[in-house]
């Protein structure tokens, strides 16, 4: 019996330094190539940054319009995902029975098993169908991209909302039963504010998952060089997908070391967020606590 607790016990360590080991090679050798590529040039090339910034002239060559692009798409992914995916996460764990929560739990299974390439597939046939239908001018734009991406990133949603609730001590509900109070005011005023810390981690991983697309974007709207968003029906550009299109056309050093630095932001920006979001969970976990 020891024998076999020391062996898991050095199984997990050893799968922890391989993960481990794993990534800061990844973020080393990114940090590396990436760098000394990271400065003013990288964002707005020879642009001025208040010009570049305010859109009074454009950037070519640096990644401001892509940056500002990504946050753009993600406002829209979230714009469209968040309320569909944290009701629909809050009705399983709260109000539906054990039938639908089976055949809403199945849905939401194979909507999370789909690749990001058939959903961008998808999302071109849509417009196609919707040129021959209801909007002969349509194309590939933001909101495409975004509708897309918020299909993608609802699964993610719906099963941290479920989970984060669904993992609450039973003592709430019977506290809340016991004051008289209905299941709509108990979810409103009881469940959702105690979980929200997970659910608010729900929201971060679906934000991260929507930001580091590629195959989704590149074939509902995302392009080389759209400049600033002009709007939800517009091209755009982003991140992900100049990286992507870096890698394939590079034609020097110069512009592979853009690229590097390109995806260390990238990352950056992911980091940041993700820190934000433990920032921010542990305020609402010292707030519902009362401490």
């Amino acid at each position: 019996m020891r024998v076999r607790e020391l062996s898991l016990t050095a199984l997990g360590w050893a799968s922890f330094a391989f993960v481990a080991g794993g990534v800061l090679s990844l973020i080393g050798f990114l940090a590396a190539r990436g760098l000394p590529a990271l400065d003013l040039e990288l964002f707005f090339d020879d642009t001025p940054v208040w010009d570049a910034v305010l859109g009074l002239r454009p950037v070519w060559d640096g990644i401001w319009p892509a940056m500002a692009g990504t946050l753009s798409l993600l406002a829209v992914t979230m714009a469209l995902a968040l309320l569909p995916g944290v009701c629909c996460g809050v009705y399983l764990a709260c109000f539906a029975s054990p039938r639908e929560r089976e055949w809403i739990g199945a849905s939401v299974d194979v909507l999370a098993g789909i690749p990001s390439i058939v959903m961008g597939l998808f999302g071109l046939e849509l417009i196609i169908v919707l040129r021959r239908t209801f909007v002969p001018q349509g194309t590939t734009c933001l909101l495409l991209a975004g509708f897309c991406l918020a299909l993608l990133v609802l699964p993610t949603l719906i099963t941290a909302v479920r989970a984060a609730i669904e993992a609450l001590p039973a003592r709430l509900s019977l506290t809340a039963d016991a004051l008289g109070l209905t299941k709509a005011q108990t979810v409103r005023r009881l469940l959702v504010p105690a979980a929200a810390p997970g659910i608010l981690g729900g929201v971060i991983l679906a934000m991260g998952r929507a930001m580091e697309d590629t195959a989704v974007i590149m074939l509902t709207g995302a392009v080389a060089n759209a400049g600033l968003p002009a709007g939800l029906t517009a091209k755009f550009e982003a991140l992900p997908f100049r990286i992507y299109y870096t890698a394939a056309q590079y034609t020097g050093p110069e512009q592979l070391a853009r690229g590097f630095g390109t995806a260390l932001f990238l990352l950056l920006m992911s980091e940041t967020l993700i820190a934000a979001a433990k920032a921010l969970q542990a305020r609402l976990s010292h707030k519902w606590r009362g401490k």
